[in-house]
């Protein structure tokens, strides 16, 4: 039988749970200055392909996480130390860039901003979509939704599973809004203060990987 009630929960439970490790608005304003050249059209598109990034990860996450986890061998500790060092390595690199707005042709006729285009396109997977977006704490939220969802009971596994994953589609949408429209907040600050920002924010992401890094660390010993 469906307990619609039931389901509800489960929807509401797994994108409460998933709120504060993505955090949508957060991590769009950390992640802007990739997308500081970028058009509005470019960066709705960016923001589309980041957001469906998210969506299937988390899907797989659900429906197969623990078996890949447990074929290779590999614990939450683990991908939470690699993707630490990952997002440092962003963090600094943002911090020790210049930001300059470049808009003039290279000399094989490409525009900056073309070249910007292609770059982010590289990144927008991994990693901004994985680790930084959707990561280890993502991640192991998902795995323990997905354990609190199972029952013997096939009918109910597969409710418990769409309602999972019903909360991983909200959550991708949420995504999609705040990686699109942060411009609109930013620019409220003005030329000086978005200077600030984006080095603010670069000193935060470099910030985000260590803790991650240290909290697997910190697993890892346990």
């Amino acid at each position: 039988m469906f307990h619609f009630e039931s389901f509800l929960n489960l929807v509401f439970i797994g994108f409460v749970s998933l709120f504060p490790p993505v955090n949508p608005l957060g991590t769009a304003l950390l992640l802007d200055p990739f997308f500081h050249h970028l058009s509005y059209q470019d960066r709705q598109k960016a923001a589309k392909k980041i957001a469906l990034y998210c969506l299937a990860i988390g899907v797989a996450t659900v429906i197969a996480g623990s078996w890949i986890f447990k074929l290779f061998s590999i614990s939450i500790p683990v991908v939470q130390i690699a993707g630490g060092i990952i997002i440092c390595k962003m963090g600094w690199e943002l911090l020790s860039t210049e930001s300059p707005v470049k808009k003039s042709e290279g000399p094989n006729g490409r525009s900056e901003a073309d070249k910007d285009k292609e770059d982010i396109e590289e990144l927008l997977f991994y990693p901004l979509a994985f680790p930084m977006t959707v990561g280890p704490g993502s991640i192991s939220v998902l795995l323990t939704l997905s354990a609190h969802g199972h029952s013997n009971h096939w009918p109910t596994y597969f409710m418990n599973l769409s309602a999972i994953i019903l909360a991983v589609v909200l959550m991708a949408v949420l995504i999609y809004f705040s990686f699109a429209f942060s411009p609109k907040l930013i620019k409220r600050f003005g030329p000086r203060g978005s200077l600030v920002v984006n080095r603010l924010t670069a000193f935060l992401v470099f910030c985000v990987g260590l803790q991650i890094m240290s909290t697997g660390i910190m697993h890892f010993i346990k």
